[in-house]
């Protein structure tokens, strides 16, 4: 496995032995259930209260909102979605804002409730940015929520949601902004202030934490007037709005990665832009890469690159890379056994062929320069040997 090259850092990483250590201690030492009364039960209790400061510090949250611990991203993408459509018949609309090539998790939840009768408006994203105009246009009053990524997981453009969060603010009395934070969450400089969100979506296996581990934060104005309603029923966990038995190692395990990521972020990025930069440098002056097309969205976070090869299909590439030992990805993960994987792409301004020729490299702070050399020598050869048949 050393000498492996993985470049799909999007998909998930690989859990840190710093996330890994308190995985296991809490599974050992506080292993009670959370919601017993007893001494066993409170550790296990205090175990999740510490991990919920802990992402709040990161968040840079200071008005005491709630984090709501869930099975991962895509439970509080549809947590953030569904709870939040449900959870007050007394809106003035029914009218719901989302950005063209949301990820599965976004899109499919707002076509369930589109069957209900809500109204769905996507803002387009043409060329890697939200269409500052559609977004003037489309927040209007009848508007209760809009969910828009902050960092698109296919071309990792970064998107201004802040301006959707002014724009909900002068017209849109009803609505509040939820923000998929899944690529962007110690990756780029955040805070929910800076956002102007009333709901985050963060994903533990995205910061070298555990699989299977996320978390919605929720605006205390937004708990305040019963704004989100639950969508799993139960015993009551999480303050009523995430039933079920809460995983105390895990989320220790996601808030230790989180709390090193948080303290390294600056430098881990610096790193990843270096890396990026490394790897469209060679490919500008490799010939053997003339024919790769970099989709370079106007402001970027710095681990992602999308590459459209030259009449290559993705999945082929892809193959050839994995026999060597080299992943990279055709696109997210979690979309590449479905029918979504290329949406975001052509929402970008792609053509359907060459998004089936584009794949997707992501970074992480412990890839080297001389893995990124060797990710470039490796494709050129592939290139030109594909490029016979």
């Amino acid at each position: 496995m050393g000498n492996e090259l993985y470049f799909d850092n999007s998909a998930t990483t690989r859990i840190s032995e710093e996330a890994l250590k308190a995985y296991l201690s809490v599974s050992r030492e506080q292993y009670g259930n959370p919601s017993s009364l007893h001494g066993m039960g409170q550790a296990a209790e205090a175990v999740l209260n510490d991990a919920r400061k802990t992402l709040a510090k990161t968040l840079g949250d200071t008005a005491g909102g709630t984090l709501i611990f869930t099975s991962g991203g895509t439970e509080a993408n549809n947590l953030a979605i569904t709870g939040r459509a449900h959870a007050k018949p007394r809106f003035r609309g029914k009218t719901i804002l989302t950005s063209a090539g949301e990820h599965a998790s976004v899109k499919l939840p707002l076509a369930a409730l589109e069957n209900e009768g809500f109204r769905i408006v996507e803002i387009p994203t043409e060329g890697g940015r939200l269409d500052p105009e559609a977004i003037a246009r489309l927040a209007t009053p009848d508007v209760i929520l809009a969910s828009v990524m902050l960092v698109n997981n296919e071309t990792g453009a970064l998107y201004d949601v802040a301006a959707v969060a002014a724009a909900l603010r002068r017209s849109s009395p009803d609505a509040i902004l939820h923000v998929d934070a899944t690529q962007a969450y110690l990756k780029v400089p955040f805070t929910v202030k800076s956002l102007g969100c009333g709901m985050v979506t963060l994903s533990s296996h995205k910061i070298e934490g555990p699989m299977g581990t996320g978390a919605l934060w929720v605006d205390p104005g937004v708990i305040r007037n019963r704004g989100l309603s639950p969508i799993l029923f139960g015993g009551g966990q999480e303050g009523g709005l995430r039933s079920g038995t809460e995983d105390p190692p895990s989320v220790a395990a996601f808030a230790k990665a989180a709390a090193i990521g948080f303290s390294a972020l600056s430098e881990r990025s610096e790193k990843l832009a270096a890396l990026r930069a490394l790897l469209l440098d060679r490919i500008a002056r490799d010939p053997g890469l003339s024919g790769v097309r970099p989709n370079l969205p106007p402001v970027y976070a710095p681990h992602i690159l999308s590459l459209t090869l030259p009449r290559i299909k993705s999945e082929t590439m892809l193959h050839a890379l994995s026999a060597r030992g080299i992943y990279v990805s055709s696109g997210s993960a979690c979309s590449s056994h479905g029918k979504h994987g290329t949406s975001a792409l052509t929402a970008f301004g792609l053509s359907v062929s060459d998004a089936d020729a584009t794949i997707r490299v992501s970074f992480s702070h412990r890839n080297t320069p001389e893995q990124v050399d060797l990710l470039a020598d490796a494709l050129s050869e592939e290139i030109s040997r594909l490029a016979r048949f």
